[in-house]
């Protein structure tokens, strides 16, 4: 894969983080659409029944709606063949329901590595690593 490639894989997935920070679900919707395949491939276990592109909107949504101003910060991006892999830190303030748990107002950090295959300039398939203690230490929800 050239270099150009690589860089146009890393702006495309760049595109659903900065749409995912933006706190707006319709444009998050909007930038899945352009960047992933409908059809993607998704390893990691999803609080929902959906699949595919459609299973990443309900994800974003649900997270924009416990967290309305979740921000993601790119730590580390790493490009190689067909894959972009992504170290971030997640913070929000959860204003909203998650995974059934009320809101607690409080202010949250938690790290997630990502992997995602490229197709054909879409994401075809992808891999998280997600600090789920991590969120439900800082909700209160088991102890520190």
């Amino acid at each position: 894969m050239s270099m150009d490639q690589r860089a146009r894989n890393k702006a495309a997935f760049a595109r659903l983080h900065d749409a995912q920070s933006s706190g707006d679900v319709e444009a998050f919707g909007k930038a899945v659409d352009e960047v992933v395949h409908p059809d993607v491939l998704i390893r990691t276990p999803l609080p929902i029944a959906a699949t595919g592109a459609e299973a990443l909107k309900q994800v974003g949504a649900m997270l924009l709606h416990a967290f309305p101003d979740l921000h993601v910060e790119v730590e580390d991006v790493i490009a190689e063949g067909d894959k972009v892999v992504l170290r971030n830190t997640v913070t929000g303030t959860h204003r909203g329901e998650y995974m059934g748990v009320p809101p607690t107002g409080r202010f949250i950090t938690y790290r997630e590595i990502m992997i995602v295959r490229f197709a054909d300039g879409r994401i075809v398939e992808t891999w998280g690593i997600v600090d789920v203690l991590a969120q439900l230490r800082q909700l209160g929800l088991i102890p520190s």
